[in-house]
């Protein structure tokens, strides 16, 4: 990640902290993470389903198709995240940059609410951490 990637990422997320803790200071501090042990990633075979044959028509490539759907999961809020992580994986093997996943999440802010984005760029986070200790 870039210098100049990292201190815009870092200024997204420490915004989000500071309108989070304006909103309701009670989730600045939340963590869904134990909701994760509930919801199963999805399996490949319903990836193929969904993305492969379903959706996989003419109009949009997969990338473009992969970060409406970071958009549809940040909107979600904490109840999507292992679904977040893997369509973050996804969309990053599909050629999307950190920065256009980072803006797909951001501008979801507007849609369902500062927490909700902070929440999806701190996932994005993880995963592009788990990226360069692979790489």
């Amino acid at each position: 990640m870039s210098d100049g990637f990292a201190r815009l990422f870092s200024q997204m997320l420490a915004s989000g902290q500071e309108m989070a803790r304006a909103f309701n200071p009670g989730l600045e501090n939340f963590d869904p993470r134990a909701f994760e042990k509930l919801i199963p990633t999805m399996s490949a075979d319903m990836m193929e389903m969904w993305f492969g044959r379903t959706f996989n028509r003419e109009g949009l490539d997969a990338k473009t198709r992969l970060l409406l759907t970071i958009g549809a999961l940040t909107v979600q809020g904490g109840a999507a995240e292992p679904q977040l992580r893997l369509a973050v994986r996804h969309a990053r093997q599909a050629g999307a940059t950190q920065r256009e996943i980072a803006e797909t999440i951001w501008q979801m802010s507007m849609f369902g609410g500062v927490p909700a984005m902070q929440k999806a760029l701190d996932l994005a986070q993880s995963v592009f951490a788990e990226e360069e200790d692979q790489g």
